[in-house]
């Protein structure tokens, strides 16, 4: 699947720290569940990511 291809898929997501210092990116869907462990490092350097992607989108919606 394509990052550009609509889905009808819903899914729940949480972020959070655990008890061993990493950072939880938690997906729960339909008969889904997936954690993913980051150390912060790499957790900040997805929230930039996602910060980035968030201008491109706004960049975008504003043509």
């Amino acid at each position: 699947m394509s990052i550009n291809k609509e889905s009808d898929i819903a899914a729940n997501l949480q972020i959070g720290p655990t008890s061993q210092g990493m950072v939880r990116i938690y997906v729960e869907g339909e008969g889904l569940e997936l954690p993913l462990d980051f150390e912060p490092e790499e957790a900040e350097e997805i929230a930039e990511e996602i910060r980035a992607a968030a201008a491109r989108a706004r960049a975008l919606g504003k043509r």
